[in-house]
């Protein structure tokens, strides 16, 4: 029976989880909390992985380490380096293959073209360089990496600017405010497609050395929010862009809406991504967005606590 570690207990960790456990492999899931989801072939790990020397325990004869950590938004740039320098020392004392889960913040500010995998990681801001920097690191170092960059997440079981500012307001009917433009389109991945790449690449040898984008829908917040309230038979969304002087007076509290600042190039201008190199060689794609928020409509399936 093959054994993999998982490094998070988030939605696309614990989804990631649950599909390696249906097909028969052992999974143990490593976070601070301990929690995950209920399965047989499904072990939950309290650990704070930023301990290389029990994360290499935990790990032992792991074929696969999956880095689906993430630490609070806006202490990136301080907590990423040691956290995942302690999962590359990992992998590299137990010679499993690793497995990261990354995103776009890396890229360059693009035209509006699709952003395919070849675009260069030059991203200036903090959180965008230590992301890029992280994988270079990985890809440097000499073992068996590959990357599955994915965009906003949405759908049952996802935490992101969508499900967390715009879904609730939709499904009570009430008008949402948002920190980016309504109607300008954006590359969104689904929870379950981003699990189902993360196990694709983890199986071929293909995708060693190399990054690859998980399935995404470009579509705009509007038109995802309208087909959310169509669904959950909701009165048509009210979405409205914030003000630069909205997202100041909410930093002063929250330090989250300060780091926005550096991904508006994302969120204030087209953002589209081409994830056709992972479907054409693993077969993966993404699910239709009716799909995807229908479950999101029914309810959220509990990842344990």
């Amino acid at each position: 029976m093959t054994f993999h570690v998982i490094i998070g207990r988030g939605g696309t960790a614990s989804a990631t989880a649950l599909l390696l456990a249906e097909s028969g492999d052992r999974v143990r899931m490593v976070s601070r909390s301990g929690g995950g989801p209920a399965h047989p072939l499904v072990e939950t790990v309290a650990l704070d992985a930023i301990e290389a020397d029990a994360l290499t325990e935990a790990a032992q004869g792991a074929a696969t380490i999956f880095n689906a950590a993430m630490p609070a938004y806006h202490t990136w740039p301080e907590t990423v380096p040691p956290l995942f320098g302690a999962i590359l020392t990992a992998v590299r004392r137990t010679g499993a293959n690793y497995v990261m889960l990354g995103n776009h913040y890396g890229y360059a500010p693009t035209d509006g073209t699709p952003i395919t995998e070849d675009h260069p990681l030059t991203a200036t801001g903090p959180k965008g360089a230590v992301r890029a920097r992280m994988w270079r690191e990985a890809l440097e170092s000499g073992v068996p990496v590959t990357e599955v960059r994915a965009g906003q997440f949405y759908g049952a079981g996802a935490v992101s600017v969508f499900t967390l500012m715009v879904q609730p307001k939709v499904l009570a009917g009430l008008p949402a405010l948002l920190p980016g433009e309504p109607d300008l389109p954006h590359a969104y991945s689904a929870i379950g497609d981003t699990a189902a790449a993360l196990v694709a690449v983890a199986r071929d040898e293909r995708a060693w050395g190399r990054a690859w984008h998980a399935p995404v829908t470009n579509i705009t917040t509007r038109e995802l929010a309208s087909r959310l309230a169509e669904l959950a038979g909701a009165p048509e969304p009210r979405l409205e862009a914030m003000s630069d002087r909205e997202l100041t007076v909410l930093g002063l509290t929250d330090p989250f809406w300060n780091e926005l600042w550096e991904t508006t190039h994302m969120s204030h201008r087209p953002f589209t991504v081409d994830a056709s190199r992972l479907e054409e060689t693993f077969g993966v794609k993404a699910t239709a967005p009716g799909e995807v928020l229908a479950g999101a409509v029914a309810g959220p399936v509990s990842a344990g606590s």
